[in-house]
């Protein structure tokens, strides 16, 4: 079958060997697979990525040296069985998963294991007792972006805001606006979205944001006084003394570049809290008295539990989420390559799906 293998620093179209599902996993078609950045920084970098897992404590599931072929962000149509499946859901249903398979390692994720190939293929294997049905003909395009929305949906979560939360936003990529989603399910605002893109901020506005600021024409900060929260410890000082009802601020950081982390603690508000989404992948710096006489409190998190991924399903079904405002393109599969390439300069694309049956 087909599949875009990555090998070496490189992405190529090559027939790869038939998905066979063994006990507890079935085979299925993939009907469309989302592009994800660390898709894209593991075409060049797998190697960092691979290192970065093993400190952070994770088996070692990827040989480097061996071809790779990626994609975690999926919806798929059942075409078999495997031994010893409870076949409760038929061949022909449409499914989305957890990206994850089990081996004598435990879990593996589907598209960064050398044992279980991702999406971005014709065919791949799932574990029967993770799918999830796609409910209410949602289209399969849609129903790939559960997984990037349910981090998303984990990041509010962790954040916990309340009613008088006012929320930041920095970074209006695919997670940036899952988080901007995410909010506003819960009904939290004022939301504040920063990115530099027009594109992207409009996207952010169209999903929610009530104010939109671009970084290179006004900071991003500047609106915290305005919606009672004191900006500075002079504020909050004074505000403390003079027994004001005050708001409380919940930044997220969805972009995941050096000197974000630094940037934050300079110019949150005291007593912020800091969601740490975007993924640096690089060694950073930080001034940690800065954060210290702030009282900062700073969360990072990764993925989603399972509720929380059929949490995000069950609102896209219900169109509770507008799915088209973060789908910005379809591509074939022979086409990919090139997509990547394209996508490793900043743009305003927001997620382009794979179709591996074209």
């Amino acid at each position: 079958m087909r599949a875009i293998v990555r090998r070496g620093p490189a992405l190529l179209l090559a027939d790869v060997p038939e998905a066979v599902p063994g006990p507890g996993q079935v085979v299925a078609k993939t009907l469309a697979c989302g592009i994800c950045g660390s898709d894209l920084h593991a075409v060049h970098h797998l190697e960092h990525g691979v290192e970065m897992g093993l400190r952070s404590g994770a088996a070692d599931t990827i040989d480097a040296s061996s071809d790779l072929v990626l994609g975690h962000e999926f919806c798929a149509e059942i075409l078999d069985h495997g031994p010893g499946t409870a076949k409760n859901l038929k061949a022909g249903t449409r499914v989305v998963s957890t990206p994850f398979a089990f081996s004598e390692l435990g879990p593996e994720l589907i598209g960064f294991s050398t044992r279980y190939r991702g999406a971005f293929a014709e065919r791949l294997v799932l574990t029967e007792a993770l799918l999830l049905p796609v409910p209410n003909g949602l289209k399969s395009e849609a129903a790939a972006l559960t997984e990037p929305l349910s981090v998303g949906t984990h990041a509010v979560a962790a954040a916990n805001p309340g009613p008088r939360s006012v929320a930041l936003v920095v970074g209006c990529g695919p997670i940036g606006l899952a988080v901007i989603v995410a909010l506003k399910r819960r009904g939290i605002g004022p939301i504040i979205a920063a990115d530099f893109s027009p594109a992207r901020r409009a996207r952010a506005e169209r999903l929610g944001a009530d104010i939109v600021v671009d970084p290179a024409a006004t900071s991003p900060h500047a609106s915290w006084s305005s919606l009672d929260v004191p900006a500075t410890l002079a504020e909050f000082g004074l505000a403390q003394l003079s027994g004001r009802t005050l708001r409380d601020a919940v930044i997220f950081e969805c972009v995941g570049v050096p000197g974000m982390l630094q940037n934050l603690i300079e110019n949150a508000p005291p007593t912020a809290h800091v969601v740490v989404v975007g993924a640096c992948q690089e060694d950073d710096r930080i001034l940690p008295v800065i954060a210290i006489n702030k009282q900062l409190r700073f969360t990072f998190v990764f993925a989603y539990t399972p509720a929380e991924f059929a949490e995000t399903l069950q609102a896209l079904g219900e169109g509770e989420i507008d799915a088209d405002t973060f789908l910005t393109g379809e591509v074939a599969l022979a086409d990919t390559p090139a997509v990547f390439t394209r996508l490793e300069t900043p743009g305003d694309d927001v997620k382009i799906v794979v179709q591996p049956w074209r």
